[in-house]
C-alpha cells in the first residue's frame, strides 16, 4: 500500500493522509489525524469511495516525524570518494524535521550562506512502533515502511561548522515521498537499486545490497541509545557518485533539478532555487 499527506490544491494548508492508486488518491476513511498518528495509533488504512485525482492535490512530505536519524557514510564507496574512513560503527546524526518537503517542492538556500549544495539520494525507513533497546533478530518487526529520501548538504558548512546541523538542516534540505510503501510489499529492502540523477544525467547508480550496515542492525544499535518512536524516519546513508566526490565537483545551482529513485519504492523530484 502507498500512503501519502496531500492537500487539496484550493486547500493547501489542510492536510490530509491517503492512499495512492494508479495516479489517483483516496482519503482514508474515519481518520482525521496524520500520518505519524496512524502509524502509531497502528490504524488500518481503508479508503474512502470517492477517487480525487492526483493533479488535483499537493503532494507533502509523506510524513512529519519526532526525528530524522541519518546514517552517515554507510556505502564504502562513498566514504573513499570523499576520503573518509569507513566508521567501524554506524555514524549517526540527525535532521531537522523542518528541512522537509514533499515531490515536487523546491529546494533552496541563501547564496550568501552555502554555494556548495550537494545530493545524496538515500532509502528511508519508517519506524511502525515505538521501541527501545530492540534485537537485532527482531528490528524488522520495527519496521513499518519505506520511502525516498535526498539528505541534501552543504559542503563548505560541514567543514566551516566541523559539525553538521545547519549543512544538513536547513529548511528544505530533507525531500522526502513521494509516498511511504508499507513493509509487506518490500521483499529485499537490501537489495534495491538507487540512482540519482541531475537534470536527467545519472549521478548515483548503486544497490543498497552495498550498505555497510544493514537496517535490522543500524535499528538496534539505534534503540540502545535512545527510544524509536513510531513514525520515526531512518535514512540508510548514500552510495558513491556525489558532487563533492567528482573531479572537478559539482554543486547543486539555480534550475537544477534533483531525482532520486529507489527501485521498487518510488521517485522523488525536486527543483532548486538560490536567493541571495
Amino acid at each position: 500500500m502507498k500512503l501519502v499527506t496531500f492537500a487539496r490544491r484550493n486547500k493547501p494548508s489542510d492536510e490530509q493522509v491517503g492512499i495512492l492508486e494508479n495516479d489517483g488518491i483516496f482519503a482514508i476513511d474515519n481518520w482525521q489525524g496524520d500520518m505519524r498518528e496512524l502509524i502509531a495509533y497502528d490504524v488500518k488504512p481503508k479508503k474512502t469511495g470517492k477517487r480525487i485525482p492526483r493533479e488535483d492535490v499537493i503532494i507533502k512530505a509523506p510524513i512529519r516525524p519526532n526525528k530524522i536519524v541519518c546514517v552517515g557514510r554507510n556505502y564504502a564507496d562513498h566514504a573513499a570518494e570523499l576520503g573518509n574512513e569507513v566508521p567501524t560503527e554506524p555514524l549517526l546524526f540527525v535532521k531537522l524535521t523542518t528541512a522537509l518537503i514533499g515531490d515536487g517542492q523546491t529546494i533552496r538556500w541563501s547564496s550568501a550562506i552555502t554555494q556548495q549544495v550537494d545530493w545524496e539520494g538515500e532509502l528511508g525507513v519508517i519506524i511502525g512502533r515505538t521501541g527501545w533497546n530492540i534485537p537485532e533478530d527482531e528490528a524488522m518487526d520495527y519496521v513499518y515502511g519505506y520511502t525516498v529520501a535526498c539528505d541534501v548538504s552543504a559542503r563548505d558548512l560541514q567543514i566551516k561548522d566541523k559539525q553538521w546541523i545547519r549543512a544538513k538542516g536547513m529548511d528544505t534540505f530533507g525531500p522526502m515521498g513521494p509516498h511511504i510503501l508499507t513493509a509487506d510489499e518490500v521483499a529485499d529492502p537490501h537489495n534495491l537499486n538507487i540512482q540519482t540523477r541531475v537534470n536527467g544525467e545519472l549521478m548515483q547508480d548503486s544497490n543498497t545490497s552495498l550498505m555497510m550496515y544493514r537496517i535490522p542492525f543500524i535499528i538496534a544499535h539505534c534503540s540502545r541509545a535512545f527510544t524509536l518512536e513510531a513514525g520515526d524516519v531512518i535514512l540508510t546513508g548514500t552510495p558513491s557518485g556525489v558532487g563533492k566526490g567528482m573531479n572537478p565537483p559539482r554543486f547543486l545551482g539555480e534550475g537544477d533539478v534533483v531525482t532520486v529513485t529507489v527501485e521498487g519504492i518510488g521517485e522523488l523530484s525536486n527543483p532548486c532555487e538560490v536567493f541571495e
